[in-house]
């Protein structure tokens, strides 16, 4: 399986650990060829883990981006994956009602075309088969994750044409575009069936108790990929984002075993294909192999 290339494009150091993960390692440990893609160096990224202590980032805030390159160093070992920034700016979380215009310089105000070309050049170089990113709400709405989206649609049909940048590469067309499903009903709540029968507490009872389920978004989900023996892997990875993780938080407040039962799969949609597949997927290579 050694000529089967993955790539994965996402917004900030960390996203690589939180989507895809365990599926990303299951296809590391049979041979294909991964590549990540993180568009920002995360510059504006708040210290989550209140258990982080670094010498020096209380006087040099400035220090955030040194270590979180730091820690995506540690994830792709961990991943067993390689990996390219593209340089933009992280753009930040705005907050506010009105919400205020974002900084000068970075990655959501970058125009489309501007933003796809080092990710054309990257496509054309690795010559991916599958290439995955967010959806047009960017998983959630932070404009990085949104610009991800667009760039990476942008870049999935330029890369093929001949006529777009020649200067960037012999064109390539990848065969197929995914999107990350994270969270989805049937997953929250088979997950929340499974704690009960198990005697825990759902940690994420408060977390969802307002969403509203709309059997529309359930039908986004076409390709389950069983990756639940990653769990660990996907968990090591998200560790080493320390500034990003708090190992008492929510993200492992479900015992794996428990994961694995309700769901041991990560979840993708199918959004175009140039080779003949049938839906439902169990893998993001069906009509590749």
């Amino acid at each position: 399986m050694a000529d089967l290339r993955l790539m994965h494009v996402h917004a900030h150091p960390d996203d690589e650990s939180s989507k895809g993960a365990a599926s990303t390692a299951r296809y590391v440990a049979e041979g294909v060829d991964v590549h990540v893609v993180t568009c920002t160096g995360g510059e504006r990224g708040s210290i989550l883990n209140p258990q982080f202590e670094h010498p020096g980032i209380t006087e040099n805030p400035e220090l955030i981006t040194e270590i979180r390159r730091e820690e995506m160093n540690r994830a792709r070992e961990i991943l067993g994956v390689t990996q390219d920034w593209l340089g933009f700016v992280d753009s930040g979380w705005p907050e506010g009602d009105p919400k205020p215009p974002l900084p000068e310089g970075c990655f959501g105000l970058v125009p489309i075309e501007e933003a796809a070309e080092p990710l054309v050049r990257l496509i054309r170089s690795f010559k991916p088969q599958v290439l995955t990113t967010y959806d047009e709400n960017g998983g959630y709405p932070h404009p990085d994750h949104i610009k991800c989206h667009e760039i990476s649609v942008f870049a999935f049909e330029k890369a093929a044409d001949p006529e777009w940048h020649p200067e960037l590469g012999e064109p390539w067309q990848v065969s197929k575009l995914y999107y990350h499903l994270g969270w989805s009903w049937p997953r929250m709540t088979a997950i929340a069936e499974a704690m009960d029968r198990h005697g825990l507490e759902n940690p994420y009872a408060e977390r969802f108790k307002d969403w509203e389920h709309k059997p529309e978004d359930d039908a986004r989900l076409t390709t389950r990929v069983e990756c639940a023996e990653y769990f660990p892997v996907r968990d090591a990875a998200l560790l080493a984002h320390a500034t990003q993780i708090d190992p008492d938080g929510w993200f492992f407040a479900v015992p794996n075993e428990v994961q694995a039962e309700a769901w041991p799969t990560e979840d993708y949609q199918l959004v175009t294909s140039h080779v003949e597949t049938s839906i439902p997927e169990d893998d993001l290579f069906a009509g590749l192999r």
